[in-house]
């Protein structure tokens, strides 16, 4: 069993690139993880990583028993998953990605509570706005708010999330109030932007069908919080799902502009390669998460029935 832990943590360090996150991904402190790869490279008689003080890079050989061991650990991975399937005692670890804003406010609680169900299920939940690889990052399932990419992944929707165009009491007073799509040409617009970012622009709803516009403004980020802090403070326009901006609209912060030319709703949805379908506890995650998650959208609903 020791190898083949080493083989796991040989496999996890290779794909994140250092030891300390390998590691903490697998819940192991640095030196048990550091020890775990020395066991196996005594064993195997050979160096698969070139460590230097700044970077950690596999060697040739490394590469090569990479591909070996990924597919060990993948093998055993299924098998541990049929295993349990049949024994009706459904554990291991599920790394799930989703963004930051939703992730913080909905799809974290929502995983605490799958975990207090399933405590021999561990969840290893990752936040970000960027665009993650799910395979290349061995991504059990990952949440996304936005437009679907075009993927070999299956895709399974939870909701159509409306959107909302919001900007600050403070702003529209010195700024003025848009008062047709075209207008926002003219505002500050705030944008989530970061490498191959699908949000360059802003498409609205309108009798004659999807207006595209193309926007710009001061500032821009790759976290959404920070565009609905800077929003808040009046630096301009934000265009996010109505549940990421409901206390602030609820509380006069933030005003809903626009009402008759909405955004295009958000697509939320998760995302997971289609083998692991078959592992009992992703079903069981997944069918906890998409039932619990419509029912907060459903609970939301009533604050943009408000805003019309």
């Amino acid at each position: 069993m020791s190898y083949l832990e080493s083989l796991r943590v040989f496999v996890r360090v290779s794909e994140l690139g250092s030891i300390t996150a390998g590691g903490r991904d697998l819940r192991l402190t640095p030196a048990v993880a550091s020890k775990r790869i020395k066991e196996l490279e005594a064993r195997l008689g050979v160096r698969l990583f070139n460590r230097t003080t700044r970077k950690l890079t596999q060697t040739e050989i490394g590469r090569d028993f990479y591909d070996h061991a990924r597919r060990v650990v993948t093998a055993l991975e299924d098998a541990e998953a049929a295993v349990s399937g049949l024994s009706g005692h459904v554990r291991g670890t599920i790394r799930v990605t989703a963004p930051l804003g939703i992730g913080r406010r909905l799809v974290a609680p929502l995983a605490y509570q799958f975990g207090q169900d399933y405590p021999d299920i561990r969840i290893n939940l990752r936040l970000s706005d960027k665009r993650v690889d799910i395979l290349e990052d061995q991504i059990d399932m990952a949440f996304v708010l936005g437009d679907l990419p075009e993927s070999s992944l299956k895709q399974r929707k939870i909701v159509d999330a409306p959107r909302v165009i919001a900007a600050s009491p403070d702003y529209l007073a010195r700024r003025g109030v848009p008062e047709r799509p075209e207008d926002l040409k003219s505002h500050d617009c705030l944008l989530l932007r970061y490498p191959r970012s699908p949000e360059y622009f802003w498409t609205v709803q309108t009798p004659e069908g999807p207006l595209r516009l193309d926007l710009a403004g001061p500032l821009d980020c790759d976290d959404a919080n920070v565009l609905i802090d800077w929003a808040v403070a009046g630096a301009g326009l934000v265009n996010r799902p109505i549940f990421e901006l409901s206390a602030h609209l609820q509380s006069g912060a933030l005003v809903a502009l626009l009402p008759d030319t909405p955004p295009l709703p958000a697509v939320f949805a998760c995302l997971y390669p289609h083998r692991r379908h078959q592992d009992p506890k992703i079903r069981l995650f997944a069918d906890h998460m998409v039932r619990a998650c419509k029912g907060a959208f459903a609970k939301s609903d009533t604050i943009r029935h408000a805003l019309v």
